[in-house]
């Protein structure tokens, strides 16, 4: 199930990504050719005016293919010359190239703006644990060496009840929960019981003092716990709260991706910091895992990826061609054929190479 969420999560963002070419490429006059869901060999297709939609076999994204736009175009001495993307003025050229960068922006903008008015689960403060939807005590960090290190309680954890002695706890004031510990009878050992990825499970722990450095007396867990629920946006906020957030998640990841990048060259990047198909994979499952909302929140983080990535001056990335079109405005005529094609089919290489390392990663975190 995973891959096949994987999958239709790919399709959507890259689909998306091929829209924003179409549509400017239509609007400009270019002729488009064909809009392909998928790749090659073709499964099922029709025609509508000068366009093809087809449906492909293989199922992992989409193309748009514009006349004129492959270098090995043969566009002379044709009718439609002028139609094609090399013969259109540089600017709607950038214009194309630069609508797929766009579309996945606003697409990652959209699907925060549904994130938030669907609401996920976030710290409450104590005003709003009484609204909130589905109010869980979580269990926010443990202490190595302490009692609930001991008896195994984890990060993520989500307290259901705890009973020291006749004493039961099933609040979720996090502030009250430590006073329970910290109590005169914590001597006694206390039982939690909390659900963890949606599993019930009872662990025992013994509350001893000199776990907290600053209060060394008080009987302590060396636990911290917050109260965390869903509190959705209002609808006619989320959208200007998506795009604040849309921001803020673009400027750091162009950051990152700036870090990344430089650590390349100098050979120094730590990819650790990246995620390949088969990191991205899992991240998918585990976010479907918890929700719709948490699914739409990761995809929007992945679409401003694919955005960002795509606008690098590299080439066979959207940046690249960019790149040859502002080249070709400055010199005012047409970078050589082959040189072009030389140029991007080593980009390309270079991609497929650091792709397949960065896979390669992923695999190998599996099994350390």
């Amino acid at each position: 199930m995973t891959i096949v969420l994987f999958i239709l999560v790919l399709v959507v963002l890259i689909v998306v990504h091929e829209l924003g070419h179409f549509i400017v490429a239509k609007i400009c006059g270019m002729r488009v050719d064909e809009f392909g869901i998928g790749y090659p060999p073709r499964a099922w297709g029709f025609k509508k005016g000068e366009t093809e939609y087809t449906l492909n076999w293989l199922p992992f994204g989409g193309f748009v293919r514009i006349y004129g736009e492959d270098m090995q175009d043969k566009v002379e001495g044709t009718q439609d010359i002028a139609r094609a993307f090399g013969s259109r003025p540089k600017i709607q050229q950038a214009l194309v190239l630069v609508a797929g960068i766009a579309m996945n922006l606003v697409l990652a903008w959209l699907l925060l703006t549904a994130t938030l008015a669907l609401g996920t689960s976030r710290a409450l403060t104590p005003e709003e644990m009484a609204i909130a939807k589905n109010p869980v005590l979580l269990v926010a960090g443990v202490l190595p060496g302490s009692p609930a290190a001991e008896a195994g309680l984890m990060p993520g954890d989500a307290i259901t009840l705890a009973t020291m002695g006749s004493r039961n706890y099933t609040t979720l004031d996090p502030v009250e929960f430590t006073k329970f510990i910290g109590s005169d009878t914590a001597n006694e050992p206390l039982t939690i019981h909390v659900l963890r990825n949606d599993k019930p499970l009872t662990l025992t722990a013994q509350p001893r003092a000199g776990v907290i450095k600053d209060d060394p007396t008080r009987p302590a867990l060396g636990v911290s716990v917050a109260a965390a629920g869903v509190i959705p946006v209002p609808l006619l906020q989320a959208p200007w709260e998506g795009l604040k957030i849309t921001w803020e998640i673009t400027k750091e990841t162009a950051v990152g991706l700036w870090h990344f990048f430089s650590g390349l060259a100098t050979f120094t990047a730590d990819l650790s910091q990246v995620s390949g198909p088969v990191g991205i994979a899992g991240a998918v499952g585990s976010a479907s895992s918890h929700g719709i909302a948490a699914l739409l929140g990761l995809m929007a983080i992945i679409s401003i990826n694919l955005a960002l990535i795509n606008f690098l001056p590299i080439p066979a990335l959207d940046g690249g061609r960019l790149l040859f079109v502002a080249i070709e405005a400055v010199i005012r005529r047409p970078l050589p054929a082959a040189a072009s094609r030389a140029v991007n089919t080593v980009g390309f290489g270079l991609l497929i190479l650091l792709m397949l390392v960065i896979t390669a990663h992923d695999i190998f975190k599996f099994f350390v």
